[in-house]
């Protein structure tokens, strides 16, 4: 799958770039195909107390209890299995959201106001739920999940 990266504000797009950016409206050509920009565990059995610190962990709830009658799916993110500090020189920027690799919303975090987490309340019964978070100091980190 090709990663595409906005040249302007960092967003990201999975196997094409749009005509404008979701995020900062940039034009396509603002686009660039960045492998790297997602970073990855070196060993994912084995990770190390920073990787911990920045995958993404994602709880899908089923049951609505925002939207009463609806098909709702709450899909909670929280950065890392250890918690990531939130401090004016080293914090969680955003979480973006994907339902099937299409970019669906951003929470953007502030540090010290915020936790290093966010929830979406989606009408998506099923599809492939992926979330991308921004550290300032270690770029993008993915987590997926089936709904």
């Amino acid at each position: 799958m090709k990663v595409f990266e906005c040249g302007v504000c960092g967003h990201l797009e999975f196997n094409e770039a749009p005509e404008v950016c979701l995020v900062c409206r940039a034009k396509k050509d603002a686009f660039s195909e960045n492998a790297d920009a997602i970073k990855k565990p070196a060993d994912p059995a084995n990770l190390t107390d920073a990787e911990k610190k920045h995958i993404p962990k994602i709880v899908v709830v089923k049951e609505c209890g925002l939207i009463p009658g609806q098909c709702c799916t709450d899909v909670h993110v929280k950065v890392g299995e250890i918690q990531h500090v939130m401090v004016p020189e080293h914090f969680i920027r955003c979480i973006d959201y994907y339902l099937n690799y299409a970019f669906i919303s951003r929470v953007w975090l502030s540090p010290e106001a915020c936790n290093p987490g966010a929830a979406l309340h989606l009408n998506a019964p099923s599809g492939t739920i992926t979330a991308i978070e921004n550290c300032n100091q270690h770029g993008n980190w993915m987590a997926e999940v089936e709904v």
